[in-house]
């Protein structure tokens, strides 16, 4: 039944009316006008993106396509109107409501073992048959338009890192591996999850046998392992897991916590000024002090998100706010 023999009998106007139901432009358009505006872009998404590089922690950069605000809107009303009704897997970390960086760490905390597999090249890895397959498939969509919504996702072949529809498509797209590995790994006694392209498994377990069926498994979709980026984490080491060391409870590591009391502490001190840096850019002073107070007092509110009995950092959250609000 499923595939197109489920949609032999659709005609242009169902395709029309579907693509119509789905809101992808806002409701002033003209539905003849919408509807040629959405056969035009996704015939030439490619002019419809700009790359931009945002610096990583490691000194590389990381190439983003962002798509103009007209086909980012179309993405969005797609996230929010057609993705938003599939399931995805349990063991998904991100880009999933009620899911964050804590949720996924704590999974892994106390754990004897820790380890840490990242795929390679994740979203440029996700091709426009698996969107086609994993998101708009014929068992929920016409051809033509299972066809359509794709090619509005996608940068030529493939998933763009940037795009805000891609998030959602590459949990869709990665359900089968993680519903797999979730039954694999609790008959072993091993915790998974994954948030994006960061895998972390954790218990008490030969780490070999795992990234073997990991990288098979992975290998079979299309996707490959970073080997760099494995790592394998005794309990009497330091493990952190999307950033959060998870040993004895969740919590920042020591440097992140010694450096941003420092920094808070000066800051209250001697005032904001001091702490900021030349720009190059023209604007009051005062507009750049309560903007780097917001990214301060942003700073403080995650690290009491982690580590919310930190006596020090509430009482400076409450300075911090009270200067803003002056």
């Amino acid at each position: 039944m499923y595939g197109t023999e489920l949609w032999k009998y659709s005609t242009p106007e169902h395709c029309r009316d579907m693509l119509l139901s789905f809101k992808l432009l806002s409701e002033d358009w003209p539905d003849e006008k919408a509807i040629g505006c959405l056969y035009a872009i996704s015939n030439h998404t490619e002019r419809h993106y700009h790359t931009v590089l945002i610096p990583k922690s490691d000194g590389t950069k990381r190439k983003l396509l962002v798509p103009d605000d007209l086909l980012k809107m179309i993405q969005r009303n797609i996230t929010k109107h057609v993705l938003s009704e599939f399931e995805v897997s349990s063991c998904a970390a991100a880009y999933r409501k009620g899911t964050s960086v804590l949720t996924n760490a704590s999974v892994h905390t106390g754990k004897k073992l820790v380890l840490k597999m990242d795929i390679e090249d994740f979203f440029g890895s996700i091709t426009f048959p698996m969107v086609l397959n994993s998101a708009f498939s014929g068992r929920y969509f016409p051809p033509s338009v299972g066809t359509m919504l794709t090619a509005l996702c996608c940068y030529r072949d493939y998933l763009p890192q940037g795009a805000p529809s891609s998030p959602a498509i590459s949990n869709l797209v990665m359900r089968p591996f993680d519903d797999y590995m979730k039954v694999w790994c609790k008959k072993r006694n091993i915790s998974y999850t994954r948030y994006c392209d960061d895998m972390t498994f954790s218990g008490d377990f030969q780490p070999g046998p795992v990234i073997r069926k990991v990288s098979g498994f992975l290998n079979d979709m299309g996707f490959s392992l970073n080997q760099g980026k494995t790592r394998i984490i005794s309990w009497g080491r330091r493990q952190t897991v999307t950033g959060i060391v998870v040993n004895r409870k969740p919590k920042v590591s020591p440097e992140y916590r010694r450096k941003l009391r420092q920094e808070v502490f000066y800051c209250l001190k001697y005032g904001a000024k001091s702490h900021i840096a030349v720009t190059g850019r023209e604007e009051p002073d005062e507009e750049r002090e309560r903007r780097y107070l917001r990214s301060l007092l942003g700073k403080i509110q995650y690290l009491l998100y982690i580590n919310p009995d930190d006596i020090w950092f509430a009482k400076a959250k409450g300075k911090i706010q009270s200067i803003l609000e002056t």
